[in-house]
């Protein structure tokens, strides 16, 4: 079966830092990314990685302080968090899309992924 396992999330202080690991079984993905829902939001796009080329994306809010990664050998993408701040709390989901893409907002978008974690809850203190 295909599954994906978050794990690393925890609480922190404002200023620390978190990774957040996203360990995949049962096939391969095109690409793979980290999107967050805090309670009473939307689910947004955090960041996102694609497989084989390794190619990075970001929003804006976490570029220069969130770093993906992948461990081909492990099938494992993480996501390093550093300078963390309150308004990063929220449960992080991990997802992974089967099917390659012509432009990369796909792998920007929710409805671009065909997989997902259960999520890991990242909270960050004042």
């Amino acid at each position: 079966q295909v599954q994906l396992v978050e794990s690393g999330g925890g609480l922190v202080q404002a200023g620390g830092s978190l990774r957040l690991s996203c360990a995949a079984s049962g096939r391969t993905f095109y690409g793979m990314g980290w999107f967050r829902q805090a309670p009473g939001k939307e689910r947004e796009f955090v960041a996102a990685i694609r497989w084989s080329a390794g190619s990075t994306y970001y929003a804006d809010s976490v570029k220069g302080r969130f770093t993906i990664s992948k461990d081909n050998d492990k099938t494992t993408v993480y996501l390093q968090m550093n300078s963390l701040k309150p308004e990063d709390t929220a449960v992080y989901y991990c997802a992974g899309r089967e099917k390659g893409f012509s432009a990369s907002i796909y792998l920007q978008l929710a409805a671009g992924y065909d997989y997902w974690g259960q999520g890991t809850q990242v909270t960050v203190s004042s």
